[in-house]
């Protein structure tokens, strides 16, 4: 592995024997289920057992748009300490691909702890200067966290029979309620509280016996424990702290303010809905798949 030009090399110890994973990994129809890089993948005749595998690869990008590509595997061997490995060329005519032509390979390896599974694999790009700086700013760090998450999700099926669907559902409602108690607070630091300094909040600050002038610093903290939301993506304790915030929050206004208990837009529905909101994005974060499961770089002393 030419130390000038890493490539993208990613692993995770999955706790299965190799033929469960083998199968998992090299039966097309089962791969495109876990794998996030691609959306079809269609096995070619093979004319003799000697000659290398063809395959057919789709990735949808959306808008009904799909990006086209042609692979074939060009080696699979088994050693005599258990490993194994699986290598590939790929490549696409598809002038959407930012992606000409690559190669690659994975590797599976028995341990006493487990499978370690890995892969690494390079490419070429198309479209000169600019499809170099947009690879190297934005295409790579994507698709290697995109390998490194499908991994996690390959990892959860073979470990825990949580089917690549089911990690896909967790994986989008942990996202969704991340992103609505982020929003959230972030709002009501930013609008009623910075901007419009809005009257109500400067009452139920006035009748808790605090000075007006710190309804900025509250804001500003509420912002920042919104952005924190979003910095934290992977710890779901703050799930846990963000329940306990909102029923503070609540019993502080019970006390301090209780007529905006009976408002039309009041507490008790905010603060109750963003607690529910907590409980399922705690739950959901158990089960999403996450990147972080991955090593990103090969272990010292190896090639």
């Amino acid at each position: 592995m030419p130390r000038s030009n890493p490539g993208i090399y990613v692993e995770i110890l999955i706790r299965q024997p190799l033929e469960r994973i083998w199968q998992l990994t090299q039966d097309p129809s089962l791969h495109q289920r876990w794998d996030l890089r691609f959306t079809r993948i269609q096995y070619l005749p093979r004319p003799t057992p000697s000659e290398p595998q063809k395959f057919l690869y789709e990735t949808r990008i959306g808008f009904g748009l799909a990006i086209k590509g042609t692979g074939e595997s060009i080696g699979e061997r088994t050693l005599g300490t258990g490993e194994s490995t699986s290598s590939l060329k790929f490549a696409s005519d598809d002038p959407k691909s930012l992606i000409r032509e690559g190669s690659g390979y994975w590797r599976y390896v028995p341990t006493g702890n487990g499978l370690r599974f890995f892969t690494w694999y390079d490419y070429q790009v198309r479209f000169g200067i600019l499809g170099r700086f947009i690879d190297r700013i934005a295409f790579r760090p994507l698709i290697g966290r995109a390998t490194a998450w499908s991994f996690d999700r390959l990892r959860l099926w073979a470990e825990q029979d949580q089917s690549p669907e089911s990690s896909l559902a967790f994986a989008s409602i942990h996202a969704v309620v991340r992103l609505a108690i982020a929003f959230i607070w972030i709002w009501h630091g930013l609008v009623p509280k910075l901007i419009f300094r809005h009257i109500d909040e400067r009452t139920m600050l006035a009748q808790a016996g605090l000075p007006v002038h710190f309804l900025s610093w509250i804001g500003a903290l509420e912002i920042l424990f919104g952005l924190a939301f979003l910095a934290t993506w992977k710890r779901r304790s703050v799930f846990l702290a963000n329940v306990l915030f909102m029923l503070i929050a609540a019993v502080a206004v019970g006390i301090q303010s209780p007529a905006y208990l009976i408002a039309a837009f009041n507490p008790v529905t905010l603060n109750l809905a963003v607690i529910a909101l907590s409980i399922v994005g705690w739950i959901a974060a158990r089960y999403a798949p996450s990147a972080r499961h991955c090593f990103r770089k090969p272990p010292r002393g190896t090639a």
